[in-house]
């Protein structure tokens, strides 16, 4: 399998959100804010090349929503998803499965994009399978009030009037699939969110999504505000590190702006980031 990372832009998250009960003063250090306590994230995706498929693993925040929205994310940087697809030397008509993490906007806002006339909304793969679990997805259709927020019905509806939606029925844990990649499911940021492993023939490349956001959240207390089961989530994380540890796997960062992949240790204080590169160095 080849591998290309495919960068969507950047936008900002509040740092205390981002890090949960962790002290500012600690978390800073490595992710500084600015006067906002807003920090720099990256929508980071990956594109996997096996045979004759072209699976894109989420897709970014995208760009058919308002300025309004828009302007409470704060998106910079000239990167976005279909120039980072062209610039990996494909088209949009190429990709073949679209696997989606969750559903939440900055993960699969670029799933769904306007039609040229500009009336409405159009799957932006128009060739490929959009894959999602299903558990997930009645999650997101019926969303609970602390995420309601983050599941929007024009990044989701599309993918299922076109008949291009389909579900992944899978019990948490790691599984094989069709598509020829493990999936992880955890549940503790949101309901069935899916961590797809990549063969690779230097080692499996262990996507993080939002279990681990960025290297700064290897350590177990570290967790999100956002995540609606925060004590699963370290239970999860806990699970996902020991496998990593012990299959080498690179862990790969969809929001650290900072590092794109790394390897991690163990010692008496637990799992630590061991090395820090871009994927390409470690392939």
């Amino acid at each position: 399998m080849e591998l290309h990372v495919i960068n969507t832009g950047n936008f900002k998250l509040d740092g205390g959100a981002m890090f949960g009960v962790v002290p500012k003063s600690l978390w800073s250090k490595a992710y500084p804010a600015d006067d906002n306590n807003m920090c720099s994230w990256s929508m980071r995706c990956l594109l996997v090349e096996d045979g004759d498929k072209l699976i894109l693993i989420d897709t970014g925040i995208g760009d058919k929503q308002d300025s309004k929205f828009f302007s409470y994310y704060y998106l910079h940087g000239d990167d976005t998803l279909l120039k980072s697809i062209q610039k990996a030397g494909f088209s949009p008509d190429d990709i073949t499965d679209v696997v989606l993490t969750h559903l939440h906007f900055d993960h699969c806002g670029g799933a769904v994009r306007r039609t040229e006339k500009g009336d409405g909304s159009e799957p932006t793969f128009r060739n490929a399978v959009y894959w999602v679990h299903d558990r997930h997805l009645q999650w997101a259709l019926h969303p609970n009030p602390r995420e309601k927020a983050s599941f929007l019905r024009e990044n989701i509806q599309p993918l299922i009037e076109s008949g291009q939606l389909s579900t992944l029925t899978i019990p948490p844990g790691r599984s094989s699939t069709l598509l020829g990649i493990d999936m992880y499911v955890v549940n503790g940021h949101t309901e069935a969110q899916i961590l797809p492993i990549i063969p690779t023939k230097q080692g499996s490349v262990f996507y993080m999504a939002d279990l681990l956001p960025s290297a700064q959240h290897v350590p177990l207390p570290w967790v999100m505000a956002y995540d609606v089961r925060p004590l699963i989530t370290m239970q999860e994380k806990e699970e996902v590190l020991r496998l990593a540890y012990e299959e080498q796997m690179i862990l790969f960062f969809e929001h650290d702006a900072y590092t794109e992949t790394a390897l991690i240790e163990k010692n008496e204080k637990g799992f630590r980031v061991k090395s820090r590169q871009p994927l390409a160095e470690f392939l």
